[in-house]
């Protein structure tokens, strides 16, 4: 009697704890028909389940990191704005359930804070441009998979080599790391199906993406000891079209345009004079309104080099004028009067005037031969007081340029400065253009092609990343 009692209460025991699934079988507990909130809300509030405590004593976390857009505040600056989704899957035992495969997943974004995740942060990024990450998926798979979304905006502090400016590509890293664990307890590591994934069209506000790589830190990226770090280099080009359209064409058309002067007549002082100072002042104006925009940095070799050479020549051509109108305007030693009156009215425009003046008169004078000496006397009065009268208008209306020019008078052998000045302005037509055209050629040759492929300019390794 005693026996059947006893297996009977027995018998009870079991029925009644056969109710709760999680001990009636070994495995993980049996959901069937029940919702994700239900599940989720069953697992999560377990007993024995606790979100502060890692799932194993050593965590392995798989990351992959998807660029969604990148953009640039300012063409000519080193900050690159990035948005992107981080990726993290881990495996947790304590989640595992078994609901018949009714449900894919369960979606336990609304229990974010009530499940494990890895303590991660960034490090030598810049800024954030929320202060709060923006979570976007939380995923939870019937063998205990964890898979974490969130979307992070950022704005990178990027290096660029700015000797080279505007030919360089600026290098943007950016690393994750553990905050608390060390490698020992919490392991981050890429994805092997997909380390580092981009999107297709990533042209934004002139900010392109060239190249990107994903590794290990090393001791230039975290020293805070043995913490599990990965690191991200995003290697961008800058938008080359902007800075011809900016800089290099109009330093080429204004440069060019003060070599017109060379092909002008000495004596047009006025357009002469207004190319180069024109020139200058445009030159200037378009250096400084561009180089507001650049970071104030005294290594812009590349920048300074253009704006110097480019002002030479401007100046050069200047200078060229100036010493040609010198030479054209000099009279040779042995063409001066020996009279003092007479030198001073050569050198002045009124004097000139006069003595033009008297010139034709004698011409007109010796042809009339059969003319009475009366009608000669009045003729030669009425022509000088005529001339006089020219000579008392002129003077008075003469431009400020006056002083640079001097009388065209008909001269069979002109003195060796005027020949002079028209060679140099024969061989400036010639020799301007042609250093000014090997300069631009050998600058973007060197700048453009040359030092961008220079190791420091495209080695990827992670002993070249600052």
């Amino acid at each position: 009697m005693w026996n059947w009692w006893r297996y009977a209460f027995a018998f009870v025991i079991v029925a009644v704890f056969c109710q709760v699934p999680m001990f009636c079988t070994a495995q993980s507990p049996t959901f069937i028909n029940k919702t994700d909130k239900e599940i989720l809300d069953y697992i999560v509030n377990a007993e024995g389940y606790d979100h502060r405590i890692r799932p194993y004593n050593h965590t392995l976390v798989n990351v992959t990191v998807m660029l969604l857009s990148l953009s640039s505040p300012d063409e000519s600056s080193l900050k690159y704005e990035v948005e992107f989704l981080l990726h993290l899957y881990w495996t947790d035992y304590r989640l595992e359930f078994d609901d018949g495969g009714s449900h894919q997943y369960l979606n336990a974004l609304m229990h974010v804070q009530k499940i494990w995740l890895p303590d991660t942060y960034f490090i030598k990024h810049g800024e954030f441009k929320t202060p709060q990450p923006d979570h976007m998926a939380l995923k939870l798979f019937r063998n205990g998979t964890v898979v974490y979304i969130m979307r992070r905006y950022m704005v990178l502090n990027c290096q660029g080599n700015l000797e080279i400016f505007p030919f360089d590509n600026p290098k943007c890293p950016f690393a994750i790391e553990s905050v608390s664990h060390e490698v020992s307890e919490l392991e981050l590591k890429w994805n092997e199906n997909a380390s580092f994934v981009s999107t297709k069209a990533l042209r934004s506000h002139n900010a392109y993406l060239v190249k990107n790589d994903t590794g290990i830190c090393d001791k230039q990226h975290t020293w805070r000891g043995n913490y599990s770090c990965l690191r991200v280099l995003l290697v961008f080009t800058r938008d080359k079209s902007f800075y011809f359209s900016t800089v290099f064409v109009p330093g080429i058309v204004l440069v060019t345009s003060s070599f017109i002067s060379f092909w002008l007549d000495v004596n047009a002082v006025p357009a002469r004079v207004m190319i180069g100072v024109t020139t200058m002042l445009n030159f200037c104006t378009t250096t400084n309104s561009f180089r507001s925009t650049l970071p104030v940095v005294s290594n812009l070799t590349a920048m300074n080099l253009w704006d110097g050479v480019c002002m030479f020549f401007i100046y050069a051509s200047m200078l060229e004028f100036i010493i040609a109108n010198y030479l054209h305007r000099k009279l040779p030693k042995g063409s001066r009067p020996s009279s003092s009156t007479h030198q001073t009215d050569m050198l002045r425009p009124t004097a000139t005037l006069s003595q033009v003046g008297r010139w034709c008169g004698s011409i007109e004078t010796s042809n009339q031969k059969n003319t009475s000496d009366s009608n000669d006397m009045s003729s030669s009065m009425a022509r000088e007081r005529g001339t006089e009268g020219v000579e008392g208008r002129a003077g008075p209306s003469l431009s400020v340029f006056s002083w640079l020019k001097r009388p065209q008078l008909l001269i069979q052998n002109p003195p060796s400065s005027q020949r002079i000045s028209k060679n140099i302005d024969n061989v400036s037509r010639a020799v301007f253009p042609i250093l000014f055209g090997l300069f631009v050629f050998g600058f973007f040759l060197a700048y453009a092609c040359i030092e961008p492929r220079r190791p420091e300019n495209w080695n990827l390794s992670s002993e070249n990343v600052e």
